[in-house]
């Protein structure tokens, strides 16, 4: 989806932004590291149906334009989060994390990402 989004802004292809982009499924993940789980003009929601990511009570996360220069002003290193599967931690100190709340679903896992 990262990818779809850079192509999209830079290329214009699929579609030309303004561009909304959906997608669900489960995914898969390679668990490295004991974390908790998670570009200009790219927005993203990611979370779960059923309101809850693994373990935690968390369904999920924002991205924003300004999510890198944010976690900047805050010594966060993403690079580390992600390599350390602690995407919860990242979102959770930045204040984008989305908690829903139990929803007593499990339809799907949901993605939208906005391309200005």
């Amino acid at each position: 989806m990262a990818g779809i989004a850079h192509q999209i802004a830079d290329r214009g292809q699929p579609c030309e932004p303004p561009c909304l982009s959906l997608s669900g499924g489960k995914t898969t993940v390679t668990v490295r590291g004991n974390g908790r789980g998670g570009r200009d003009g790219i927005y993203e929601l990611a979370s779960d149906t059923d309101g809850v990511d693994g373990m935690e009570e968390i369904a999920g996360a924002v991205w924003r334009p300004e999510t890198l220069s944010r976690a900047g002003q805050l010594n966060l290193k993403p690079r580390h989060f992600l390599e350390t599967n602690d995407a919860h931690s990242f979102f959770s100190t930045l204040g984008d994390s989305v908690a829903t709340g139990p929803t007593r679903t499990n339809a799907n896992d949901f993605r939208a990402i906005l391309v200005l």
